[in-house]
């Protein structure tokens, strides 16, 4: 072995190098880790208290709506918004507009109420919670009167909704009507055949497969499909008939599913006056400041909503695809 062996050890005598030169690597390597552990447990600590004040910084935004204004110690207009589409899983649902409509109604403050209609229908089912809703509340309270407003669009299910107002108000321009109901889908009995594909359905029921896409419409469950939407289209006529009492000027298209604008409704007796929310706070109801009690989820309520929601929405399609809708 030559004396330039790079395999031959330091010696630990080596000049320049302490005598306890391993214990000081260890104590600095020790002291490394040791302000290393301290400086993530202050990153953790400082993250942790991040969190929490972001969490309450939504948490307040997100109520802000729901506090600002009610507070109001003076008469006021009260209003509530059905804006969108109407179903169970929408801002336009029943829960969300009746939970308005009872905070409106049950201030010691309020004057009158405005429910602004801005819609073009959904779900019946939804549609009758609402009108249901109108009729208790106005028993409840029969000194304090509530007024629908159209905007754009009150269609279908939406008219069907604002029926049971004590006055109906719209735009000269705004689209209402379409008393009726639909129920849609798709057929692709043609289009498997040309790709060759074979459906395999299995069921134990004889109707288990109701309306099915994929197969050819069977003249019984189509013959009970329209039984079904024409015993909904009554209830739809019946509501209509009853909220609106001898306004109506009934003609032979009113109930075909047609629509008109503001000016032509008024003159068939669907809307009462031409007037916006602002003219009916003001010149109606009296009490010109508007304070809106519309029920809007917060951003907890809306995320849980979505994950509790999710997975039923994917085994229920199908069948909501089939769901009679006023639209």
């Amino acid at each position: 072995m030559t004396d330039n062996d790079s395999s031959t050890p330091p010696s630990p005598n080596a000049p320049g190098r302490s005598p306890n030169w391993e214990r000081d690597l260890l104590d600095r390597l020790a002291f490394a880790a040791l302000t290393e552990q301290r400086r993530a447990r202050r990153w953790k600590i400082f993250f942790r208290f991040f969190f929490a004040a972001y969490l309450l910084v939504i948490l307040v935004l997100a109520q802000s709506d729901n506090w600002s204004g009610k507070s109001l110690t003076k008469r006021h207009t009260a209003l509530v918004d059905l804006d969108g589409e109407i179903s169970a899983s929408s801002q336009a649902s029943a829960d969300n507009v009746i939970s308005g409509l009872r905070a409106a109604f049950e201030s010691s403050y309020t004057v009158g109420v405005v429910l602004r209609a801005n819609s073009p229908g959904g779900s019946p089912v939804q549609s009758g919670y609402i009108n249901d809703e109108i009729k208790r509340l106005r028993t409840k309270y029969p000194k304090i009167p509530l007024y629908a407003v159209i905007e754009d669009v009150c269609a279908s299910g939406c008219y069907y909704a604002v029926a049971a107002a004590d006055k109906i108000y719209a735009d000269k321009a705004s689209i209402v009507g379409s008393i009726g109901v639909l129920m849609n889908g798709f057929g692709f009995v043609d289009t498997m055949k040309k790709l060759g594909v074979e459906r395999r359905l299995m069921t134990s029921g004889e109707h288990k497969g109701f309306l099915d896409p994929f197969g050819p419409v069977k003249p019984g469950e189509a013959k009970h499909a329209q039984e079904l939407l024409d015993q909904i289209h009554r209830q739809f006529i019946d509501t209509v008939r009853q909220g609106r009492g001898k306004s109506l000027k009934e003609t032979q298209d009113m109930y075909s599913g047609l629509f008109w604008t503001g000016d032509d409704a008024v003159k068939l007796g669907l809307v009462d006056e031409l007037g916006s929310t602002s003219y009916v706070a003001r010149e109606v109801i009296g009490a010109e400041e508007i304070v809106d009690y519309t029920y809007r989820e917060n951003v907890f309520d809306r995320f849980a909503r979505r994950i509790g929601t999710a997975m039923a929405q994917t085994m229920s399609a199908e069948i909501l695809g089939r769901v009679p809708s006023l639209k």
